[in-house]
């Protein structure tokens, strides 16, 4: 008989690719300084730089900035709450001078009146269709739920717009082996109807540090081949 999944059985996403990017590479760049450049609440406060951009979105309360602070090794890289939505401007940090991160607001719930839902959303969906230099957006999904309405609309908006996006599993430390299994299993299945969709999926636990190397990895191989002076 099949021994049960434990904490350590590796589940699909997990096992090693040999075309995978380089985990050494994504180490040594996300152990650069990272440091703030610019929040932009409108489009014409949006500025424009050389190096490739890699943005990252999910619903409020995703786990976004732990996220963004777990990669970068920062505690206070992007801020971390417990109030959904508290992220309301698009945030944009320098990485060693070969890449730029941006922590985009969440989408879904948010402590915020309608207008201003209404206007950081439109300037994120204006970011995302017309930015030239985005390389990627990864795009984060809670592990306990799986991917929500909001979610898959948010990815039929990227797939229209020809913008390329990887499905990030967050908070995975928090879900049970088998059910995490199949959630990813779901997750995976949505590939063939999501032409912009990245294929390889990420599973991560910014508190348990898992999955935080291999999504380095896929970061770091958009970066820029020699920093900007």
């Amino acid at each position: 008989m099949t021994a049960p999944p434990t904490d350590d059985t590796p589940l699909p996403g997990d096992l090693p690719d040999p075309d995978a990017p380089d985990p050494e590479f994504g180490r040594w760049l996300f152990a650069q300084q990272c440091g703030f450049l610019a929040g932009v609440a409108t489009m014409d406060q949006l500025p424009e730089f050389a190096l490739p951009e890699v943005a990252f979105a999910g619903r409020s309360n995703v786990g976004k900035s732990s996220l963004m602070n777990a990669l970068t090794g920062q505690n206070a890289l992007a801020r971390v709450s417990h109030t959904p939505g508290r992220t309301r401007q698009l945030n944009f940090f320098d990485l060693g001078g070969r890449l730029i991160l941006v922590d985009l607001p969440g989408y879904g719930y948010a402590k915020a009146s309608k207008a201003e839902i209404k206007r950081w959303t439109r300037v994120t969906g204006d970011y995302l269709r017309g930015r030239p230099t985005l390389r990627r957006v990864c795009l984060l999904i809670d592990a306990r739920h799986g991917p929500k309405d909001t979610d898959l609309g948010v990815m039929g908006d990227l797939d229209r717009a020809a913008v390329n996006y990887q499905l990030v599993l967050t908070k995975a430390d928090k879900v049970k082996p088998p059910e995490l299994a199949k959630v990813m299993a779901d997750v995976q299945a949505l590939r063939s109807k999501h032409v912009a969709l990245h294929p390889h999926l990420m599973t991560t636990s910014a508190h348990k540090g898992r999955g935080i190397a291999e999504l380095r990895a896929e970061i770091a191989a958009l970066a820029s081949d020699a920093p900007t002076g």
